[in-house]
């Protein structure tokens, strides 16, 4: 029995009971959401992890991706940014590596981390096909399934699926065209494969297959956003929506079959559609967890992407959103360092508590900081801070001689002023 079909006869598990004591609400409450595909808990019954929710109800999770590429290949560097995203906050992980011992990597990865780690096998059954056969449209449809089956059985409990890629969305593609191209990889991986081989993803014309393969596994399916917009000019466009068609529809399934589904989203949107983008994925899907990849709500920053995405991310979460993935500065440019993994990870958490905030009215913190700062108590100031390493490190380069201003104001600090004036 799957542990959405344990949520489903009404049994309240042990994960279920850290997430509600984590969340702030009742065990009852997460078994519901879980029994109805609002919620997802991804298990696995191959490694101890730090059980997450995300869904309707919890507040906004992040994702932090790394992995090696086929220009830079080094574990244990992939290991530090591991361990640097769990301790900077991290709900889940995506190991996506496109360069090395794809195994070696993931269990290295998976060792060194309590949290879920998440995965997209077909980049693997592509790469490993042009290693073998020298392009990636040979790729066999069995190594796709057994691939998948054996990251499973490392401990890789949810997975970026790419079943909305068929025939159908590859013709709406290039009936249509796009300013930006097709921006995700397992996407052009996938319709390149099917144009060369004149053959339907088999991802999707064997489904079923795939089905049986992750309940048996515990592996939450994350419904893999192929057709996603690669600029801000190709929101919300025919392929994208036939393709969320697609993947809702097949979600049902999933869900029906006893798998955990998440149902990813586009990446590049401008402001003024990320509102209308979370409702057709929320009511096309059925209200189940929606994993917002960014987005990036302008193209012309980068460098500067992770603050662009975090935009895009605290409005995605305020509208409905469950589930971010974080961008980091080096998008766009190169593959992320340590110290940039660290900074998507505080870029995206800060866009998820502002979604919060509007999305469930938390803003008990705020008010506790707005009281810390009124009362100049810069220990209690720091503890609230997102990032209480950098706000201690910036104060103390360039400490003031009065220890209870700021050199920003100095002698005229406007809450010391006002404290002399009125008593609040």
């Amino acid at each position: 029995m799957s542990f959405l079909e344990q949520a489903k006869r009404g049994e309240i598990t042990e994960e279920m009971k850290i997430v509600a004591r984590d969340e702030g609400v009742t065990p009852e409450f997460v078994q519901r959401g879980v029994a109805a595909g609002r919620i997802v808990i991804p298990v696995t019954p191959y490694r101890n992890i730090r059980p997450v929710g995300i869904g309707e109800g919890l507040r906004t999770k992040v994702n932090a991706s790394i992995g090696t590429s086929s220009d830079i290949v080094d574990v244990d560097t992939e290991v530090r940014k591991a361990i640097a995203a769990e301790q900077a906050g991290a709900d889940t992980l995506m190991e996506l590596s496109t360069g090395g011992d794809f195994s070696e990597i993931r269990k290295k990865v998976c060792a060194a981390t309590s949290l879920s780690v998440g995965s997209v096998p077909l980049y693997q059954a592509f790469i490993e096909a042009a290693r073998k056969y020298g392009a990636v449209v040979h790729m066999k449809e069995d190594d796709l399934f057994r691939i998948t089956e054996e990251q499973a059985k490392l401990g890789t409990n949810f997975m970026a699926i790419h079943t909305g890629i068929n025939r159908i969305t590859v013709e709406r593609l290039k009936k249509q065209g796009r300013h930006g191209g097709l921006c995700s990889r397992g996407g052009a991986f996938m319709t390149a494969w099917m144009i060369h081989n004149d053959k339907e993803n088999p991802l999707y014309s064997e489904f079923d297959y795939l089905l049986e393969i992750l309940k048996k596994h515990e592996v939450t399916l994350s419904m893999g956003n192929g057709m996603r917009a690669g600029a801000v000019h190709d929101a919300t466009d025919r392929a994208q929506i036939q393709e969320l068609v697609m993947n809702s529809e097949l979600s049902d399934q999933a869900y029906d079959f006893g798998v955990q589904v998440i149902v990813e989203g586009p990446g590049h949107v401008p402001l003024n559609e990320i509102e209308a983008n979370v409702i057709l994925m929320k009511r096309m899907s059925g209200n189940k967890p929606f994993y917002m990849l960014g987005p990036l709500v302008t193209d012309i920053a980068p460098g500067m992407d992770n603050i662009v995405a975090a935009i895009g991310a605290s409005m995605s979460a305020a509208y409905g959103a469950d589930f971010i993935c974080y961008v980091t500065p080096a998008e766009h440019l190169a593959l992320p360092n340590v110290e940039d993994v660290k900074t998507g990870v505080m870029s995206a958490r800060l866009a998820a508590h502002i979604g919060d905030m509007i999305k469930y009215g938390k803003r008990d913190r705020d008010l506790e900081m707005a009281h810390a700062r009124k009362n100049l108590d810069w220990n209690r100031m720091y503890e609230l801070s997102l990032n209480p390493e950098l706000a201690r490190e910036i104060r103390s380069s360039r400490m003031p001689e009065d220890k209870e201003a700021c050199t920003m104001c100095g002698d005229y600090c406007a809450v010391k002023i006002v404290q002399q004036t009125f008593n609040f």
